[in-house]
């Protein structure tokens, strides 16, 4: 389990500077005077790797080119994305963005290799894994960080609610001569809340489920982002007794 959590965190670190460097594309881009991102919802998807390749290989390019990349599915119009396209790509512009995609691939390939050690590791709890994903929300990745992040053994919890504190996902009580101050949640485990907060996203995405029906009654009420940190609470505890009793999520359904 530490060598599984050892390696989902440093997947995580990867992962977080990918972003990063693709926002420092981004940067670069706009600098350049390309404003992909408002014609493109993914500007590193099939469409936008193909006009970037292009104007990379290229030394100098017309707008109109670019048009026969644009894929059949995107939504903004012709004059739109030439308008979008229209820029000037300096010297230095095209080493900084080589050099970045450079890098973005070599990261990428080391996650890649840490994702099949991550393969080897998880064998053993691969039952557990498959319980897991039985929750709403909580897909492949998921279920493989949350076991890295708790073990399997729920017996070093006296119950659910400590587990959930040890977690940071419970409600913070702050009571002063009978005023309820600041209900914020607990400090905890930062890496496992944030798994957490992420099925919560995907749970409230999903249809016909408890945990999706839950969000939309809550989300009324208080805002969004404490009504995911109460999906994540919720996946939490299903986890405690899943582990605890080797059995799979019981979906109630959206009534």
């Amino acid at each position: 389990i530490r060598e599984l959590r050892d390696l989902t965190r440093y997947k995580t670190k990867l992962t977080n500077q990918v972003s990063s460097e693709k926002n420092r594309f981004m940067k670069i881009l706009e600098d350049a005077n390309i404003k992909l991102s408002s014609v493109l919802k993914d500007v590193f998807g099939a469409t936008g790797t193909k006009i970037i390749n292009h104007i990379l290989g290229h030394e100098s390019y017309r707008p109109e080119e670019l048009l026969q990349y644009v894929h059949g599915k995107v939504k903004s119009s012709r004059e739109d994305i030439k308008e979008a396209l229209t820029g000037y790509i300096t010297p230095h512009h095209r080493f900084m963005l080589k050099t970045i995609l450079g890098n973005i691939a070599r990261i990428e390939s080391t996650i890649a290799e840490v994702d099949t050690q991550i393969g080897s590791c998880i064998v053993p709890y691969k039952a557990q894994r498959e319980l897991l994903e039985s929750i709403p929300g909580v897909g492949k990745d998921g279920a493989t960080c949350i076991i890295a992040e708790v073990g399997v053994d729920m017996g070093q919890f006296p119950d659910q609610n400590h587990l959930a504190s040890w977690a940071g996902l419970c409600p913070g009580s702050n009571e002063t001569a009978g005023k309820n101050k600041s209900g914020r949640i607990t400090y905890g485990n930062k890496y496992l809340r944030s798994i957490l907060v992420e099925c919560g996203w995907a749970a409230s995405r999903t249809k016909n489920t408890y945990l999706s029906a839950k969000y939309k009654s809550l989300v009324g009420r208080i805002c969004k982002k404490k009504t995911i940190i109460a999906l994540a609470h919720k996946i939490l505890i299903a986890t405690y007794f899943i582990l605890k009793d080797k059995i799979e999520f019981k979906e109630l359904g959206p009534d």
